[in-house]
């Protein structure tokens, strides 16, 4: 899994996932604020909540001002490590032992289908029929397979490019433009190491070039497309022609992070935590943001990151666990998420907020970047299609294979991913 850090608000975390603080005021008509009134779903009974460690006490703070204000149900935070591969396997293992212990579910949006897929979710399609349009569509994307949703949309993330204003006059509106000023000038860092990143990094440029690697129904690998080869042989010239770095291949997050702030490269894609700490760096006043630039004529795309959460098909209080949820995100509880512990919002309406403006002064950008970006495939076997993406990526970066080769190898292992669910 792609483990991004935790920073915005407070510099040095990891940011993968937190909620804290207080509701806001009573609104206009004196009614009570979110925090304060009860839910939809009736809000009763035991419901323990299974996700990521509350390093910022965030996960508590939302635990505590549902159990005030429903005093009928109490829910109780259950923490898993902090790591995402070490949450999977846990949730996973009660799962399979059909084990009642976590009600819901804290789930990285690349498990979702997973887990659907395998009969570990209550389906909460009619939640989502009702209240979906509060999201952003592409977070609401996340939680859909074989047309129903399985989840809740509770954080996203998507990248920026970062640029340095000292450097270029603005950020360039294609990645050709981007890479060939790049050359001219200090570099584009990425992450471009073998694992998840180079996935979301390689995908967010192939959905900018209107391309995919699965097709919309799932059953059929498409990665055996110009799209692919073209994306594929853009990113490996980069490389060959020093508009990237080779030791870009060696990057993840804070490798990339590092350089970039070091005067290291003109431009950086990563993710919006990098913000913050650059602000705080020696280059604070020379960069600035920018969503992703388009791609062989077409429009820039990004890809999704972010935490849904589900109930699971053990839970013996599926309402009290969706009551749960619908507290956890509404729209004050998005505000706390995004003001003090940097999580971007999910709900469409908490961007508006001028509490968020202050704490992300990047939010317009932000939700822009959400709106635009892509869920990875959504599949019971992505962890497989992700492999077989990074590794072939990997290998056409290096030059052990040319983009021909290399997007023939990630189609067939891809297919044969496919085929064995």
């Amino acid at each position: 899994m792609l483990k991004i850090p935790r920073v915005l608000a407070a510099l040095a975390a990891m940011l993968l996932f937190a909620v804290a603080g207080c509701g806001s005021d009573d609104d206009d008509s004196g009614g009570a604020s979110s925090a304060e009134k009860a839910t939809q779903a009736k809000a009763s009974g035991n419901v323990t909540w299974c996700i990521g460690k509350d390093t910022t006490g965030a996960f508590g703070t939302v635990v505590d001002n549902f159990n005030k204000a429903n005093p009928n149900a109490k829910v109780k935070l259950l923490e898993l490590p902090e790591d995402a591969v070490e949450q999977r396997r846990l949730q996973i293992q009660r799962l399979r032992a059909k084990s009642d212990e976590c009600d819901v579910l804290g789930m990285d949006v690349i498990w979702t289908a997973e887990y659907a897929a395998q009969g570990w979710l209550k389906d909460v399609s009619d939640y989502i029929s009702q209240n979906g349009d509060k999201f952003i569509k592409s977070t609401v994307d996340t939680t859909d397979f074989e047309g129903k949703n399985w989840g809740v949309p509770f954080n996203s993330n998507a990248g920026f490019i970062y640029y340095r204003t000292d450097e270029v006059d603005k950020a360039p509106s294609t990645w050709e433009d981007l890479y060939k000023q790049a050359q001219q000038g200090n570099g584009v860092v990425y992450q471009g190491f073998r694992y998840e990143g180079l996935t979301v990094n390689f995908l967010e440029l192939l959905y900018s070039a209107g391309g995919s690697i699965v097709s919309d129904d799932g059953k059929q690998a498409t990665a055996d497309s110009q799209e692919v080869k073209d994306v594929l042989k853009f990113m490996a010239d980069g490389i060959k022609n020093g508009a990237a770095p080779k030791a870009v291949t060696t990057y993840k997050e804070e490798e990339s992070r590092r350089a970039f702030e070091s005067g290291n490269a003109t431009f950086m894609r990563n993710w919006p935590y990098a913000y913050a700490l650059g602000k705080d760096s020696k280059i604070g006043d020379k960069f600035d943001i920018a969503t992703f630039p388009g791609f062989a004529g077409q429009e820039g795309a990004g890809v999704l990151g972010g935490y849904n959460l589900g109930i699971s098909a053990y839970s013996k209080n599926p309402e009290g666990s969706l009551a749960f949820i619908e507290f956890a995100t509404e729209p004050d509880q998005q505000k706390i998420m995004a003001t003090e512990a940097s999580l971007p919002p999910t709900v469409s309406a908490t961007y508006d907020d001028p509490a968020v403006k202050k704490a992300m002064p990047f939010a317009a950008e932000l939700k822009t970047a959400i709106e635009q970006a892509q869920p990875r495939p959504v599949s019971p076997v992505y962890p497989q299609i992700s492999e077989a993406v990074y590794n072939n990526v990997y290998d056409a970066l290096q030059g052990k294979s040319s983009p021909d080769e290399a997007a023939s190898n990630m189609n067939d292992q891809i297919q044969q991913a496919l085929e064995t669910f």
